[in-house]
């Protein structure tokens, strides 16, 4: 089984910073859009952001913040994602 090394997030989020992501919540729902900018205590502010329920998009909802402890996963968006349908 491969082992995981932890990596600290705030390098982490700053280089994702300008660059397209997906913010899983807990609830269930995803963002996707351009991370703006990250506080420090990891709220984050998402520009151009679409809203995605199972897999499915809701609806455009533009400038978006997300406070920190309502986030289960974030990750950035690979170039073929970015025009297309959402990956698992």
């Amino acid at each position: 089984m491969a082992q995981t090394l932890p990596l600290n997030p705030k390098p982490f989020l700053n280089g994702l910073t300008g660059k397209p992501i997906i913010v899983k919540l807990k609830w269930g729902m995803e963002y996707k859009g351009f991370l703006v900018s990250v506080d420090a205590y990891m709220n984050l502010q998402l520009a151009n952001t679409e809203e995605y329920i199972d897999g499915a998009c809701t609806g455009n909802l533009g400038e978006v913040l997300v406070r920190c402890n309502n986030v289960l996963y974030i990750r950035g968006i690979e170039e073929e994602e970015e025009d297309g349908e959402m990956k698992d």
